[in-house]
């Protein structure tokens, strides 16, 4: 019976110690805060080999106090880790509480509370149009008119005129032409001259032959 005492103590206490090895457990689940590209996320991991179900819930806290539900997951655990995300555009040095309710087992916050990084996710590079520029209240002046072009000085009279020509083959003037018709050319002096001479030479034959005729009279 002593025997039998005995080895019933020591099979009991072998089924707790597996009955507690297997249990679910808060410190099994962890959170943290990160970065799924440039979107904030809060990520949360179960680590339960049991695989008991668990609600995990995520609340942002302001002043000590719940602000807001940011949502709620359930998750089954396995000794390498299950993780779960929340979307959360969260801000720098933020805190969070993360409370964990696994049947019976658990039913409490993940401890200490989740506080987020320092610096924010990046944001996508936008690319700013450029401001686009008021129109003026003053009306535009018109532009100015173009300058008169300077008149050209006229052409002086030695440069307007061309030299006349002194070659051979000029035509002559219209007033030599005239005079070489009617007689009066550079010969008709020459010829006046002559017949002076023969009406002098006339008037003194005359005059001789009158003196001779009275001579015989007498």
């Amino acid at each position: 019976m002593r025997i039998l005492g005995v080895a019933s103590a020591s099979a009991a206490l072998t089924l707790g110690l597996a009955g507690n090895a297997l249990a679910c457990n808060i410190s099994e689940f962890s959170a943290v805060a990160k970065c799924d590209g440039t979107k904030g996320v809060i990520s949360v991991t179960d680590k339960d080999p049991s695989g008991v179900k668990a609600r995990v819930s995520v609340y942002l806290q302001s002043n000590g106090a719940d602000a807001k539900l940011v949502g709620e997951q359930d998750v089954e655990g396995t000794r390498e880790g299950v993780t779960i995300d929340f979307s959360e555009d969260w801000k720098p040095n933020a805190t969070y509480r993360v409370h964990v309710k696994a049947g019976n087992q658990v039913d409490e916050d993940i401890k200490p509370n989740l506080v987020t990084p320092s610096e924010a996710c990046e944001s996508p590079e936008t690319t700013t149009p450029p401001a686009t520029p008021k129109p003026s209240e003053k009306p535009s002046e018109p532009a100015e008119e173009p300058s008169e072009p300077a008149e050209s000085p006229e052409p002086s009279e030695s440069e307007s005129t061309p030299a006349a020509s002194t070659g051979d083959n000029a035509p002559s003037p219209a007033g030599d032409s005239n005079l070489a018709e009617t007689g009066s050319s550079s010969n008709t002096g020459a010829i006046a001259g002559i017949a002076a001479a023969l009406v002098a030479a006339g008037a003194g034959v005359m005059f001789a032959l009158r003196r001779r005729g009275a001579a015989k009279t007498r």
